[in-house]
């Protein structure tokens, strides 16, 4: 014979009972967990002040790596470069990545991407002449990079002359311009207007 609780049989009851232990008991098991893996993680190796590699860099050997340029030309290095001497080196170092004359060709894909075109910000490919808001930019990515198969080659005149060769065909700057770190922080790129400082206030300000 079947007994009844307010009509729910016994059973019921049971089987809700049995819920509740198992639960709790799971939780109490996964505290347990945690703790363990918690007391596995902790480390309690005594690490040595140093691991007897290497040797701290001399100020010569810093000054090699700390060649940053500012938009202002602020770190531009001693030297000097015009479009003629640009386009020559270009064809021997730049030509095999960016093709003959810096444009894209339509229909073929160039190792590198275009770095010459006009001047309009809606113009397609984005290159130097309508995307690129400081001339600074141009010398310390080129100086820092290229040529892709041997970055970090050119010497400061060759970086100036690539400079002016690659403003001089986007249309920035005149063919005869000589490039220095007096004359280059003076080229105002098109596309500086378009960028403008994030001087939003209310929140979470970074500077």
């Amino acid at each position: 014979m079947k007994k009844y609780i307010q009509g729910k049989p016994i059973r019921f009851f049971t089987a809700i009972i049995c819920w509740m232990m198992t639960t709790v008991l799971m939780g109490l098991q996964g505290n347990s967990v945690v703790k363990y893996q918690q007391q596995q993680i902790q480390d309690t190796t005594k690490w040595p002040a140093t691991f007897g590699f290497g040797r701290t860099a001399t100020v010569e050997e810093i000054t090699l790596w700390d060649i940053a340029i500012r938009p202002d030309g602020k770190g531009l290095p001693p030297g000097e470069g015009d479009a003629a001497k640009g386009k020559a080196i270009y064809a021997l170092k730049c030509v095999a990545c960016h093709g003959e004359n810096g444009r894209e060709i339509p229909g073929f894909k160039l190792a590198g991407p275009a770095l010459v075109s006009d001047t309009l910000f809606k113009s397609k490919p984005k290159t130097i002449g309508n995307y690129w808001p400081y001339a600074t930019t141009l010398f310390d990515y080129m100086r820092r990079t290229m040529p892709y198969n041997l970055p970090g080659s050119l010497t400061n005149n060759e970086v100036y002359s690539l400079t002016a060769f690659l403003l001089s065909a986007n249309q920035i700057i005149k063919s005869d311009a000589i490039l220095n770190a007096q004359t280059l922080p003076r080229v105002i790129m098109p596309a500086k207007k378009l960028f403008v400082i994030d001087d939003r206030k209310g929140g979470a300000e970074v500077k």
